[in-house]
């Protein structure tokens, strides 16, 4: 308890000294520590930093885990002011490596051999070390060039530790700054904490890589490294050795002779592939993770790097986001708010009429300029910025996927700075969610879970007596809350009014399902033409039952 207090006035010390009190105004114990600006601290020049760089630095120097913190803050564009968000960005990761007697120790104790029974040659000296791991250059006894990725040793013990503190400052914010609500301190360190024990596991992180690699096996324009698995453990990670230009090496790639436009382009390709064909995406693609190819300049490729950090959205919120990015593509405003309330971001009481006026103030000045100068992502952050004023609540994956969708784009433009991404993003969207949400689409998930539904049918018959049995007798029990009376009422009339043309429609729907999935004559490319058929139909009738 004593350490913990003792490291606890350090950082109220160190933040302090650097002057980041006006960040925490409000708080009791930073009142008292403002009495360290008089002490000769040594950071003469402090007072002529900005208030984004001087967080920087601090951080720094309070440890490689304070330099994680940071990054994963930069994250949060809804909750930061722009100038703080991007010095943050900028942290790297970069610490002095830890001893190799140490990684040999742990690699053995992991995969249960020696070294040099398990690798024909072994680096001693690390390529990279972080704050997580440190990654080493091997051969395996196959002739095949690898990379082992160990986790430092006792960063668990350090995590937790710095976590317990963090959990504690980020209370006392919440509690005591004027906007502690708000920034949701304490949400933000928890947020930091799944992130860092993800990252602490090198079997999930070879598994992110492994099913992005299968997602995009056949792909020319993504290469993940391979894993392997029998060398892979806990704590160590072995892959692929790959080599390739670093995308920030510009100078280099033009010597090559790259065609940046295509590059930049298949990047923000890439991007959407992930998210809205896969639902799987690298969440951590900055330059420093991804290499290219540029054995072919004409075709050159991405090689990513690093999964210790993926996302993926739930059913929901995947679809939402990707017709509010169609609807913000088309400038259709109303659509925007409309999907806000249907997704559960904003209160279902919102009013629509002010929530479209808000997206359409955000937005509209956009396309007022070339929009090869336009940031679509930081359109899209802005709008979630402004939909705060109605509430507007965010899961982690979404706050990752800004993060992505700003990587993305900032290394594009780097790429080619006349990179027109609504040109590139729209039709790719729109591709994709043809395919996924479309007809044939549609059919074989029926298809799919008609089986299950057919075999629980026959419990329905069941279910529907004993259900009219109590209620027959008085002893069926509902419980329908107060405020949702008065809108049971108007909706009672509508849902009348649309049963039997919902039924009918779900009939036809059915039926075309049970009729599609199966080579019933005439086909129609290799789909029953009458199932399809009555997809239509039973399509169109609910369609035009739920309008009325």
């Amino acid at each position: 308890m004593i350490r913990h207090s003792m490291r606890m006035v350090s950082i109220v010390l160190t933040l302090t000294s650097y002057r980041l009190d006006e960040l925490l105004d409000g708080v009791p114990m930073f009142k008292l520590a403002r009495l360290a600006r008089f002490l000769p601290l040594g950071r003469g020049k402090v007072g002529t930093l900005s208030r984004g760089e001087r967080l920087r630095l601090a951080l720094q120097e309070l440890g490689p885990i304070y330099v994680k913190f940071g990054q994963i803050l930069s994250t949060r564009r809804d909750l930061l002011p722009p100038d703080i968000a991007d010095e943050l960005a900028g942290l790297q990761d970069a610490v002095a490596p830890f001893p190799s007697d140490q990684a040999r120790a742990i690699i053995e104790a992991q995969l249960k051999k020696p070294v040099a029974e398990l690798f024909a040659e072994f680096e001693d000296r690390p390529l990279a070390s972080a704050s997580i791991a440190q990654v080493h250059g091997a051969v395996l006894n196959t002739g095949e060039a690898v990379v082992v990725k160990v986790v430092r040793p006792g960063i668990e013990a350090q995590i937790e530790r710095d976590l317990t503190l963090l959990k504690s400052l980020g209370a006392l914010v919440r509690r005591y700054h004027p906007e502690g609500d708000r920034i949701r301190p304490d949400d933000i360190v928890k947020e930091f904490g799944r992130v860092v024990h993800e990252e602490l596991d090198m079997q999930s992180e070879a598994a992110n890589a492994s099913l992005i690699r299968r997602n995009f096996e056949d792909s020319t324009e993504l290469y993940i490294p391979a894993i392997h698995w029998p060398l892979t453990a806990s704590r160590v990670l072995v892959m692929e050795r790959v080599s390739g230009v670093p995308v920030r090496d510009i100078p280099e790639l033009k010597r090559r002779g790259v065609d940046l436009e295509k590059l930049a382009r298949r990047g923000v390709r890439l991007f959407y592939t992930q998210v809205f064909r896969d639902n799987l995406f690298h969440a951590d693609m900055h330059p420093g993770n991804i290499l290219v190819d540029a054995s072919d300049p004409d075709e050159p490729t991405l090689i990513a790097l690093d999964f210790g950090i993926v996302g993926s959205l739930t059913p929901n919120d995947l679809y939402y986001i990707g017709e509010n990015f169609l609807a913000i593509f088309n400038r259709d405003y109303r659509r925007v708010a409309e999907l806000h309330v249907a997704a559960g971001w904003v209160p279902p009481d919102t009013r629509i009429d002010e929530l479209e006026a808000a997206t359409r103030t955000v937005c509209e000045p956009a396309f007022t300029r070339p929009l090869e100068d336009v940031s679509f992502a930081e359109t899209v952050i802005s709008l979630f910025q402004v939909a705060r004023r109605f509430k507007l609540t965010l899961q982690p994956q979404l706050i990752m996927l800004q993060k992505t969708l700003l990587n993305i784009e900032g290394m594009g433009r780097d790429l080619y700075p006349k990179l027109n991404i609504w040109e590139v993003a729209k039709p790719e969207l729109e591709g994709i969610y043809r395919e996924r949400y479309g007809l044939p689409r549609t059919a074989e998930r029926i298809t799919r879970q008609l089986p299950s539904l057919l075999a629980r049918s026959p419990e329905v018959p069941n279910l529907l007596f004993e259900a009219l049995k109590l209620a027959s007798t008085g002893k069926l029990r509902t419980r329908i809350d107060s405020e949702d009376l008065e809108k049971l009422g108007d909706q009672v009339g509508r849902h009348n009014r649309r049963l039997p043309g919902a039924i009918l429609g779900a009939g036809f729907l059915i039926t075309g399902a049970v009729l599609a999935g199966y080579e019933i004559s005439p086909l129609l490319s290799g789909y029953s033409a009458p199932g399809l058929l009555s997809l239509v139909i039973g399509l169109i009738v609910g369609w035009k039952s739920l309008r009325n």
